[in-house]
């Protein structure tokens, strides 16, 4: 494989052209710079929509709502002495009133709230497993008899839309990974058209001292395959510096669904592998564009 970009120096004096000396490196070096920023998006998009969904699954949040301040008390230690004895709860946690108080604040205030409206209790449940709507509805039923204004939610429900957003964002970068390759395949297209047209009157002398098309393709596809991955490596060392700034300062932040934005070392390593796609990218696209092209020339 090595030995496909060894370019022996009767070759280079066929094609004069330097390393990074023309547009090709660097127009790759921009789209692999721009794919390597999108596929880090789309990757830190699915491994946080996975983790808080999976985080989330295993959760359930039980609501008392119950006018009468006595009631929903009675109703509240009832359920959650009864969900302490199921199988799959294995934590049970009533939330204090100044908590509740604390998360209503930002939109209702807290001064005379608890006269004027009615509070209802909450149970958070940690639950052994993520359980599906038919464990769920067991949950439901068994906390009805032991309250009967009790509300039973998974707690996903609550970041559903978020969660939403954040799939038809990934998509988004899934798509612009999409067109970025297609566009490197074009400008590899016009980049291996350019060298045709500049060495024209060299490929058909080499062809009259007995070259074959392949032997002819190889030469262009092995320089435009190395100004590819030259390019494309200074592509991915500049956009994986920003993933890794941007992922620093993410990571500062340590709030919820936006601490959780990380990549994987799996996510560095698909990053690291686009330099190699590109590169390949280049290759089929080159050998296609040339081959057409000669079988028209000679």
């Amino acid at each position: 494989m090595l030995d496909f970009f060894v370019i022996p120096a009767h070759d280079r004096r066929l094609i004069p052209e330097g390393r990074l000396s023309g547009p090709m490196p660097w127009v790759v070096a921009i789209m692999i710079f721009l794919t390597v920023l999108a596929a880090a998006a789309g990757l830190a998009f699915s491994e946080a929509a996975r983790s808080v969904t999976d985080e989330l699954s295993s959760r359930a949040t039980v609501q008392i709502v119950e006018a009468n301040p006595d009631s929903r008390t009675q109703q509240t230690n009832d359920a959650a002495a009864g969900l302490r004895g199921l199988d799959f709860v294995s934590e049970v946690r009533v939330l204090p009133q100044s908590e509740i108080e604390a998360l209503i604040e930002p939109w209702l205030g807290t001064e005379g709230l608890a006269g004027e409206i009615p509070i209802p209790a909450l149970i958070d449940l940690k639950l052994d497993r993520p359980v599906n709507e038919k464990e769920l509805q067991a949950l439901r039923n068994a906390v009805k008899p032991l309250a009967r204004s009790a509300r039973v939610e998974p707690s996903s429900g609550f970041i559903s839309p978020v969660i939403s957003l954040v799939r038809s964002l990934q998509w988004i970068a899934a798509g612009l990974v999409a067109l970025l390759a297609l566009a490197t395949g074009a400008a590899t297209i016009i980049a291996a058209r350019a060298a045709l047209n500049t060495h024209r009157e060299t490929i058909s002398v080499i062809h009259l001292l007995g070259a074959t098309d392949r032997q002819i393709s190889r030469l262009f596809q092995r320089r435009i395959a190395l100004d590819a991955l030259l390019g494309g490596l200074l592509g991915l060392l500049g956009g994986g510096l920003i993933v890794w700034l941007v992922s620093m300062q993410v990571s500062a932040l340590g709030s919820g669904l936006i601490q959780s934005l990380g990549l994987s070392w799996i996510s560095w390593l698909i990053i690291a592998a686009i330099p190699i796609m590109g590169m390949l990218i280049a290759m089929f696209s080159a050998r296609m564009t040339i081959m057409g092209a000669l079988r028209k020339i000679l």
